[in-house]
């Protein structure tokens, strides 16, 4: 829009006075934009984000991300052999959403990505294989399939693979909404891990891993972000298993009726989400069913995890398959309907908007 054309606009005028174009061009040299020709996309009846949903197929990106692992090295400076999605809507930005970071991390045989910390809340999901450990605050933690690793903001963390086999899971983080308000901090540790053992569990988990027990020692003080390193597949596959066996038996304890089963990961200490700024939850969804269509303010990404089926996106259906990440902007319509029996990792901004009082949700 024209400062010419502006006024007109605005006030329903053939023709532009000189008296208004000189306001316009004194708006210009002052650094001022009025908001009567700025309110629609200020203020938009719905939202109107400008990432697109999308789906990057595992099928394509483990390949790539394997030849990364032959030709590029792991080590200071660049620190992670992580290749993040970008999202088509946001062009020349490693960001699957305004404010979510999801990747590829691949870490060969016998490598080592060395210590270093962040403001950013991270975390990794791991879809198959095992034998890397990631090294949280100097306590070894074990990664294997459907487990989720806790790395909250401002905690060293490295992993090192003592295996002959590469392995590779999903990062996710909250670098783009650190970045967009300018507030991250990253310092380098270590240029290996302090503690190359190789525990089953790990220190966390053994003191924090007991469904509904909480320890009472000085030091089992509420923090804002889990203080579980490590979320294990077999009990999130138990969960989901009993919600639905229990459903079947005609008792209301799935998230909906007949067959999608959910779990949310929280914080021992509070309840709340496992992380301050990223929801993280489990899905399994029965073969034959579909959800219910919803759109939500806020933004969120999925990885199906195990099976089969298609998801609707804005009313486009495109089938899924096991590995493929999806990127659901603000206020898109996302159903899912499985194939086979669906399971779907799943990782949000909720908590943020939860706080601000912006977030939002309806079903078509």
């Amino acid at each position: 829009m024209t400062e010419a054309q502006a006024p007109a606009a605005s006030t329903g005028h053939s023709e532009v006075s000189a008296a208004e174009k000189q306001l316009y061009e004194d708006f210009t040299r002052l650094g001022l934009i009025p908001l009567w020709t700025e309110r629609e996309d200020l203020m938009p009846l719905t939202p109107t984000p400008q990432a697109t949903p999308h789906i990057w197929h595992w099928g394509d990106l483990y390949p790539v991300a394997a030849r990364a692992g032959d030709l590029i090295p792991v080590g200071r400076g660049g620190e992670r052999r992580a290749i993040a999605v970008s999202n088509p809507g946001l062009p020349g930005l490693p960001y699957a959403t305004p404010t979510l970071w999801a990747a590829i991390q691949y870490l060969g045989p016998n490598e080592v990505a060395p210590a270093h910390r962040h403001s950013q809340n991270a975390f990794r999901f791991v879809l198959e294989g095992e034998g890397v450990w990631t090294v949280v605050d100097g306590d070894p933690v074990a990664m294997r399939r459907g487990d989720l690793l806790l790395t909250p903001g401002w905690q060293f963390h490295g992993h090192h693979n003592p295996n002959p086999q590469p392995m590779a899971w999903l990062d996710g983080l909250d670098i783009p909404f650190v970045s967009g308000t300018d507030t991250g901090f990253f310092e380098f540790g270590e240029d290996g891990v302090t503690d190359r053992s190789t525990p089953r569990r790990s220190r966390a988990e053994r003191v924090w891993g007991h469904p509904g027990l909480r320890p009472l020692s000085a030091t089992a003080k509420d923090t804002p972000n889990s203080p579980l390193a490590a979320y294990r597949w077999e009990h999130t596959d138990a969960a989901l298993t009993a919600q639905l066996e229990v459903a079947a038996e005609g008792h209301p304890e799935v998230l909906e009726e007949p067959g999608h089963a959910a779990v949310r990961f929280s914080n021992p200490t509070t309840g709340a989400d496992a992380l301050t700024t990223l929801r993280t939850e489990m899905h399994r969804i029965a073969a034959g069913h579909r959800t219910a269509a919803v759109r939500e303010t806020g933004s969120s990404v999925w990885q199906v995890f195990d099976g089969s089926g298609a998801i609707s996106l804005g009313g486009k259906r495109t089938d899924v398959v096991r590995g493929d990440i999806i990127a659901v902007p603000s206020w898109c319509e996302v159903a899912i309907e499985a194939g086979t029996d669906l399971d779907l990792f799943r990782f949000s901004d909720a908590p943020i908007f939860e706080r601000l009082n912006l977030a939002r949700r309806e079903y078509s």
